[in-house]
């Protein structure tokens, strides 16, 4: 959406040098004073900005027409898939000691419950005496999550194991 507010911005500033200082004064003292955001947050402000820039110009009726048409293709993209990851698609962090041979060692736990599973990396923690292990994972219909969970943990000794959205928040 931040290129049709741009794009308006552009167009109600056009040969107007004054205005086009002003907003861009404007613009960097919101982006760079406000508490940093996620893009809708900054795409809110921008569109806010640039209906009160057409309805300080008398350009009331473009400002109207504008948000909604924004409104109307916001509503479409997030009613939409577009965008949105693979919901089967987790991250499962294993934690094994410096000593543990962890190549195969989770190879028939994962194949029990996962339909694919990959080690995407390994990186040392706790001063080089553990091993975090990533893994991307697709769960297999039905399975448990708890009883996984339990069967790696009998594997790594009790160490910390965690499974979440591949490239999001934590879940469990």
């Amino acid at each position: 959406m931040l290129p049709v507010i741009v794009q308006m911005v552009i167009m109600l500033v056009n040969g107007n040098i004054g205005a086009g200082i002003t907003v861009m004064g404007v613009f960097n003292l919101v982006r760079f004073r406000s508490i940093p955001g996620s893009a809708k947050d900054i795409g809110s402000v921008f569109l806010a900005m640039a209906v009160g820039l057409a309805t300080g110009m008398g350009f009331v009726l473009l400002a109207v027409l504008f948000v909604a048409i924004v409104a109307v293709a916001n509503v479409v993209y997030v009613l939409s898939p577009f965008g949105r990851g693979n919901a089967e698609e987790k991250r499962l962090r294993i934690t094994v000691p410096e000593d543990f041979e962890y190549e195969n060692a989770f190879d028939t736990v994962l194949a029990r419950y996962t339909k694919e599973h990959e080690l995407v990396s390994v990186e040392t923690s706790n001063m080089g005496s553990l091993y975090q292990l990533e893994y991307k994972v697709k769960l297999e219909e039905g399975a448990g999550q708890k009883r996984f969970l339990d069967e790696i943990r009998c594997h790594n000794g009790n160490l910390k194991v965690s499974l979440g959205l591949y490239g999001g928040r934590e879940v469990l």
